[in-house]
């Protein structure tokens, strides 16, 4: 329990103490880049009684949310946690899963963060623990801000077979155009002759 100092009302002389569990609240929003961004989902966890985490996303369910008591982990005995959360949200009523975050969490001791310095995010001293760059698949950009992704990501996988048939036949249809416009001159010359009957020569 994290205790908190505060006065009961705003004229007591005196500040009560209350025991406070120390929750870590993990939201998920959409970053959007015209707009406010959404809320998706968020994931409430008592540092004394956490969830224990999936090892991968694909074991990363709302079967989690239901793990009984003795299955529970206290962050503070075990020092470093590390795996998969599900953040939830509400729809229509029922628990669904906006988002996996993977996280990985640990206690030190003043002493320790002096000896171990870290920075914010990805700021150096980027070490204690070491942050990588986040993989994102690679449809993950602004379509309007990469047109050859765009191509490449979107319209070629999705409509590939339809762009190679309108390619053929467009060829076809050009190749018949210029044969029907050059067709009608060419038999013309063949009938009559450019220049007429050649002279032989005296």
């Amino acid at each position: 329990m994290k205790p908190v100092t505060s006065a009961e009302h705003f004229w007591s002389l005196d500040k009560a103490e209350t025991k406070v569990a120390p929750r870590l609240t993990i939201q998920v929003w959409d970053n959007d880049k015209f707009s406010f961004d959404d809320y998706l989902g968020h994931l409430v966890m008592d540092l004394n009684h956490m969830l224990r985490p999936a090892k991968s996303p694909e074991k990363c369910t709302l079967q989690l949310l239901d793990q009984p008591v003795d299955k529970l982990v206290s962050l503070f005995e075990q020092k470093t946690v590390k795996g998969w959360w599900p953040c939830t949200c509400e729809q229509n009523g029922e628990k669904t899963i906006a988002g996996k975050v993977e996280m990985s969490l640990e206690i030190v001791t003043e002493h320790e963060h002096e000896e171990r310095p870290a920075g914010n995010g990805r700021d150096e001293p980027n070490m204690n623990p070491h942050l990588e760059e986040p993989q994102r698949p690679e449809t993950s950009f602004l379509w309007f801000s990469s047109p050859y992704k765009t191509l490449k990501f979107i319209l070629w996988r999705r409509f590939k077979w339809f762009i190679i048939l309108f390619i053929i036949l467009f060829f076809i249809l050009l190749f018949l155009g210029v044969f029907l416009y050059s067709f009608p001159n060419y038999a013309a010359m063949k009938m009559v002759g450019p220049f007429g009957p050649a002279k032989a020569a005296e």
